[in-house]
């Protein structure tokens, strides 16, 4: 069986993007003239993820719009935005007669490249792994989770989202970003286990990791050749950047 057409992804594209000033959902944002769900969606498609469930929220007929006249596509609501575990946990039904492995990526983060996408899916699967994530090293790893590792083997303990990270979790340069492959057989008991007590009150999908952990499950980590990919657009300014630098990227 090809590993990639037993994967189904779920795109996270519920948020309003309040820090972008803009009257549309952040993943109608253009970049390069595509919006940036745009840009997800045909990447993972690239990497063979023809399967996608798009989870919707925030003026989510705009989103529904941009998906016009693509095949393979279910749209989950998540009516309240109650975090990534919930917005998952929303397209429980949709997913549930699924066994294979469900890659989870935002929507506002489109410079995953195809490859990466099938190097997490292959790395994922050849492990064994009931969770493998996507990691980054950054010079300035502000805003994003920090990714706890083990002292005696380097095996990844949790994520710490910046708000709940102590001084010493805020040093770490390896960060989350939000992209990961999660088998299907523990998803959902996993995520019936997240709660929010954290600064935000919401139900985060890292702590899937410790959670995991606590069950002896194994976890699994692809660190991003490239920390660029890693940039998702919050703010007009990570546009413009995202912006300069794909222009500066030869066309083919």
């Amino acid at each position: 069986m090809n590993i990639h057409s037993n994967t189904t992804a779920v795109i996270l594209a519920a948020g309003k993007g309040t820090r972008m000033k803009s009257e549309h959902p952040k993943v109608a944002t253009a970049l390069a003239g595509r919006p940036l769900l745009v840009h997800v969606m045909d990447h993972l498609k690239n990497a063979n993820v023809n399967k996608q469930i798009i989870v919707v929220g925030y003026k989510k007929e705009e989103v529904i719009s941009i998906c016009e006249g693509r095949s393979d596509i279910t749209f989950c609501e998540q009516k309240e935005q109650l975090g990534t575990g919930h917005a998952v946990l929303v397209c429980k039904d949709a997913l549930k007669d699924f066994q294979g492995t469900v890659l989870v990526a935002c929507g506002d983060a489109p410079m995953i490249s195809p490859t990466s996408f099938r190097s997490l899916i292959e790395l994922h699967t050849s492990g064994g792994y009931a969770a493998t994530l996507m990691s980054a090293e950054m010079d300035n790893p502000q805003g994003y989770g920090r990714i706890i590792r083990s002292s005696d083997d380097g095996s990844v303990l949790r994520i710490v989202e910046e708000k709940d990270a102590s001084p010493e979790e805020k040093a770490v340069k390896e960060v989350n970003t939000g992209t990961y492959c999660f088998s299907s057989e523990f998803l959902w008991e996993g995520l019936a286990e997240v709660g929010n007590s954290n600064a935000q009150n919401e139900y985060y999908l890292p702590d899937l990791v410790k959670i995991f952990r606590n069950k002896n499950l194994k976890i699994g980590a692809m660190k991003l050749k490239s920390s660029i990919e890693s940039y998702g657009i919050n703010s007009p300014q990570d546009l413009e950047f995202l912006s300069n630098i794909l222009a500066a990227v030869p066309k083919k």
